[in-house]
């Protein structure tokens, strides 16, 4: 919504810059000079000085050049509506010159919960479509920038409505006859892990495979471990996920160790030992019943790494493991590709 009609034409001529997100950086005193910046979903921010007076713009520089020379995947935007009416939103990025018809898919499903995925430039996103995968990314309840109905409606639905959506994301992707309905893994980090996990313990025949890192297999161990500077926030969590004092059971259901004997999918579980948030445990007790019922997964454990992976050659562990798991499974590619112009 633009407040001042008067910046109606500068408006207009920052926005034919280039195909992207716009933002205004920085606007000198006399308000005549703008820093301009476009962000488009498969290339660098591009940096422009725009001139108010003569209307003009001058290109300075990307931020990371070097993705001007590769072939990127634009990511588009989908909306569909859930089993219970509720409209969720959602990105595909697709291999790039590719006929985005039947392909292998992984259902991309980020943290928090309480956060969002944006359109724009995405790592992940780039690296999955690159190696052959539609990349599904779904703003499921309890997201945030969809309002406070749409985040409340996630409350205590960890394992139920929240992945409902992501199920019923999976069936709309197979629906638009984007995706092969045999070919979908479920890969994410922190509550995504959870996720990934929650897709092989309660929905094995939605999903080919499955990637944790980081994530909890058991709600009632994860209330318990909170870190100190979590402690703030114990009554939002309890609000949010449950409360182990009156619903210790419906906890228990939700979580994935609960029902670590209905998984029939490959899984591959990544940790760091020093994670404050989500504990060691929470890895080593899935991986633990995997392991006693001779179920097949992979363990990477990051002795040096705490919630997330910080360092480049851990990260690269990661990646091509997740590469050479996707492949075996999804029948992408498990190296890079030369990039053609």
């Amino acid at each position: 919504m633009l407040l001042d009609e008067s910046l109606r034409p500068d408006l207009e001529r920052v926005e034919a810059l280039g195909d992207g997100d716009v933002s205004v950086g920085r606007r000198e005193r006399g308000d005549r000079l703008w820093l301009v910046s476009v962000a488009p979903s498969d290339g660098p921010v591009a940096y422009h000085l725009y001139d108010r007076s003569t209307g003009e713009a001058r290109f300075l520089f990307t931020h990371r050049a070097e993705l001007a020379e590769q072939v990127l995947a634009p990511m588009e935007p989908f909306s569909f509506t859930a089993r219970d009416g509720l409209e969720i939103h959602g990105y595909a990025t697709f291999p790039p010159g590719v006929d985005p018809a039947g392909l292998p898919a992984v259902l991309n499903v980020h943290g928090g919960p309480w956060a969002r995925d944006f359109w724009g430039y995405d790592p992940d996103a780039q690296w999955l479509a690159n190696r052959g995968y539609v990349c599904l990314q779904v703003n499921f309840r309890g997201s945030t920038g969809y309002g406070k109905a749409f985040l409340n409606a996630g409350d205590k639905q960890w394992g139920r409505a929240m992945h409902d959506d992501l199920v019923d994301a999976v069936e709309h992707a197979v629906a638009r006859g984007w995706v092969d309905r045999e070919r979908v893994g479920i890969y994410g980090g922190s509550y995504g892990g959870y996720a990934a996990l929650a897709g092989a313990a309660f929905t094995p025949d939605v999903f080919r495979c499955a990637v944790d890192l980081v994530g909890p297999s058991n709600l009632l161990t994860l209330l318990d471990s909170l870190p100190e500077y979590w402690k703030p926030m114990i009554a939002h969590m309890h609000r949010r996920v449950g409360d182990p004092a009156t619903e210790k059971d419906m906890l228990w259901e939700r979580s994935p160790l609960s029902r670590a004997g209905d998984i029939r999918i490959p899984v591959l579980v990544a940790q760091g030992a020093n994670d404050p948030r989500v504990k060691q445990a929470e890895a080593e007790q899935i991986v633990a019943a995997l392991q006693e019922k001779g179920l097949p997964h992979t363990y990477l454990l990051f002795e040096d790494e705490g919630h997330g992976l910080a360092k480049p050659e851990n990260r690269e562990r990661f990646y091509a493991a997740c590469e050479a798991f996707l492949a075996e499974h999804l029948g992408g590619r498990a190296q890079e590709a030369p990039l053609e112009q």
